[in-house]
């Protein structure tokens, strides 16, 4: 199955002969430097990821016909692109012999200054977050092998450059909907951020006065995809970028993944990471600097079930493309708490999730008080791969999660607050309380949308 139909997606039909002349996978990953999003109004998004979520707007870019505004937390850095009316993509499909390109963005710019730096603008009708960008060793060298193994380049590889060194830079169309990265190098680069924007902030990111909402990184990314789609998409990322298997759970299936197939929940996660390719022998930066992993989820429907938030998401987005991204924080209670009172909605879980035999006791058994987490809609699961054995409550490896609802007018993308105290995968039974919980959101609004719309309401609001 084509999960980008008509896009010029990766072939895998012809991939065992193209990646058996390349031993090693196509592009090397040092890092992911920033995630974008593409809205109608950048103004409005970026004003409620710095007043709601505490994030740090350090660096914009400001032209007649561009606004790119960048904001970071700790180590997790946004980069808000306001999405013009479209009349098409600024797509570069085959890439000219001549490269790369060469771009100045000091005073002397010239037109360039109106391009989309770092990023293509997708042609989409709703807001979206559709580019992950990772820092590797060599673009022009990963350009080359990535484009024989049949990848498709809206960019390709593009110098920018200013007073503070260049940066290069390619833009890769992935196998999931409208999903790019950009693949950047900036080794020569000694600047804040990048070339082309102005720096706002040299240093934001935990301020003394940030210390009671301590988000550092990007915890892990979810992306929604069509049924039976997983298995194509795990391969392009194994093949192309080197991607490895994380199991969510010890008993998960390997083919299947982690499956919830029971009340009224049927949903597939199979999730993959690209830190562990430093086991092939290759010395990373994350490696000396001590960088965090971020895990790339991939959520689907079942085929034998009922429609849920998955398809939700595909219907309202038109496309497969990334559901929600989880934001690791130190302490989850006291940030959920001041985002709340920042004007953050969450999701709460069913009621019964907090009275279930025994849950009372497992958060207990944790450190933490049943009912600061039932007010703040905050989940615990300490069943990640435990011993059998007892354990001390300061061996006892469990996790907290919480979602937000929709940061769009669409019901399409949300946050997810994550703090892990030893655990490394995802909790069954926060998975399902969590889904849940934004099923039955997404049942309200239609029943809403539904009554809202009906004659008997339109003549209740005349009268």
């Amino acid at each position: 199955m084509n999960i980008n139909k008509g896009q010029g997606s990766f072939a895998f039909g012809h991939a065992p002969s193209l990646i058996a002349s390349h031993p090693n996978m196509a592009a090397y990953l040092s890092r992911l430097h920033h995630i974008s999003l593409h809205v109608l109004n950048a103004e409005k998004i970026a004003n409620d990821l710095v007043s709601k979520f505490k994030f740090n707007l350090f660096a914009a870019r400001l032209t007649d016909t561009s606004r790119q505004l960048a904001l970071r937390k700790g180590a997790a850095v946004f980069v808000v692109n306001e999405r013009p009316d479209r009349r098409g993509l600024n797509e570069v499909r085959n890439a000219p012999a001549s490269y790369p390109h060469r771009i100045l963005v000091g005073k002397h710019a010239g037109g360039h200054q109106s391009r989309c730096l770092y990023d293509i603008s997708p042609s989409s009708s709703v807001d979206t977050v559709s580019n992950v960008c990772f820092e590797v060793e060599d673009v022009e060298r990963s350009f080359d092998a990535l484009r024989d193994l049949g990848c498709n380049f809206l960019v390709p590889p593009t110098t920018v450059e200013d007073g503070n060194g260049r940066v290069t830079y390619s833009v890769l169309k992935s196998v999931v909907g409208n999903v790019c990265h950009t693949l950047i190098d900036r080794t020569n680069y000694k600047g804040a951020f990048l070339p082309g924007f102005d720096v706002l902030q040299k240093d934001c990111s935990l301020g003394e006065d940030d210390k009671s909402c301590p988000i550092t990184h990007f915890d892990h990314i979810t992306y929604a995809c069509p049924r039976q789609t997983t298995q194509q998409v795990m391969r392009w990322y194994e093949h192309l970028f080197g991607f490895q298997r994380f199991f969510i759970d010890s008993n998960e299936d390997v083919d299947e993944g982690f499956v919830i197939n029971q009340e009224g929940i049927g949903l597939r996660l199979t999730a993959m990471e690209y830190w562990k390719c430093s086991k092939a022998g290759i010395t990373l930066p994350s490696l000396n600097k001590k960088e965090p992993d971020c895990k790339f989820v991939i959520a689907e429907s079942l085929p034998e079930q009922g429609r849920n938030q998955v398809d939700t998401f595909l219907e309202k987005h038109r496309a497969p493309g990334i559901q929600h991204i989880g934001l690791y924080t130190k302490d989850i209670v006291s940030t959920s708490q001041i985002m709340a009172e920042a004007g953050v909605q969450f999701f709460s879980p069913p009621f019964a999730y907090y009275t279930e035999v025994g849950k009372q006791h497992e958060i207990e058994e944790a450190g933490h008080n049943p009912q600061i987490l039932a007010q703040h809609g905050i989940l615990l699961d300490t069943n990640l791969h435990q011993e059998s054995s007892p354990q001390s409550r300061e061996n006892r490896r469990y996790l907290l999660q919480v979602f937000t609802k929709p940061i769009f007018a669409e019901d399409t993308f949300f946050l997810e607050l994550i703090e892990r105290r030893g655990a490394t995968g995802f909790g069954e039974g926060n998975i399902r309380a969590l889904w849940r919980s934004v099923q039955a959101h997404m049942e309200n609004e239609k029943l809403d949308y539904k009554e809202a719309g009906s004659p008997e309401a339109a003549a209740q609001t005349v009268q």
